[in-house]
């Protein structure tokens, strides 16, 4: 890993407000370290396939139709050369020196196979929202072990970044699933070794209205419940616990949904 090839994998459907933001903190990305940005966009029509090709020459574009979020981030996958591997969605942003503290964490770590950091969160405007929320994951991540991982997914998906062994021996997201196909990775990855854990803020991941988790968090707790079933050992205690740190992260999750001002 003297200069290890990353390559950063984004899936694009409709997302012109935030696309060019999510290219920018990827491409600029700065180490020794050489960067392959993928991006698969699944047809879009408000003009992020405008906002796309003025960065063809600098990212790896393919636009075709696809089955889902989960299916598009497996064909950006299986293109990519990548000695090391992250997915970053299209509107999400990497921090500054993101991907060298990746590559600097892996090089001290021989025998690690995946890790992932802190994580911001932000409104449509960039701005910093939920610091409780975000300091209640990083808790919970330094304190890792993987039936808490079971519990509750406090894995920030867009801090991940992962040696490409490790992808070829779990194989790739599962494309069935709507929302929790990262989860579902990660616990597949965590059945193969503990992840290491950044105490840095590697990504920032956007809150609106219109992404899944600030429209569709009941839905997707519901299939986070059959994810866990498929990995969760025999046992009534440790699905006990899962369906009461739900119950809890639901009810926060519907407060937090109260309390935001109606849009105008």
């Amino acid at each position: 890993m003297s200069r290890p090839l990353v390559s950063i994998v984004t899936p694009s459907l409709d997302q012109r407000a935030f696309v060019e933001r999510t290219l920018e903190s990827v491409l600029s990305q700065r180490g020794d370290f050489d960067l392959e940005v993928l991006v698969q966009d699944g047809g879009s029509r408000d003009g992020t396939r405008e906002v796309l090709e003025r960065y063809r020459d600098r990212i790896s574009l393919v636009v075709e139709k696809d089955a889902g979020q989960a299916d598009a981030v497996n064909r950006a996958l299986r293109r990519a050369r990548g000695e090391i591997l992250g997915w970053v969605n299209s509107d999400d942003l990497l921090r500054p020196g993101a991907v060298q503290a990746a590559v600097e964490a892996f090089r001290a770590n021989p025998g690690a196979l995946w890790l992932h950091g802190r994580c911001d969160i932000v409104d449509e405007d960039d701005r910093i929202i939920r610091r409780p929320v975000a300091a209640y994951k990083d808790y919970r991540a330094r304190r890792h072990r993987r039936d808490r991982l079971l519990v509750e997914n406090y894995v920030s998906q867009m801090t991940v970044f992962w040696r490409r062994p490790l992808q070829e021996q779990v194989g790739l997201l599962d494309p069935s699933l709507r929302y929790t196909f990262d989860y579902d990775l990660w616990l597949r990855f965590a059945a193969v070794a503990d992840p290491l854990y950044l105490p840095r803020t590697l990504a920032a991941f956007r809150w609106h209205v219109s992404s899944k988790s600030g429209s569709s968090f009941e839905a997707q707790f519901e299939e986070d419940w059959r994810v866990f079933l498929r990995h969760a050992p025999a046992g009534a205690w440790l699905r006990l616990r899962k369906r009461a740190r739900t119950a809890q992260i639901l009810a926060v999750y519907r407060i937090l949904r109260a309390l935001r001002p109606p849009v105008r």
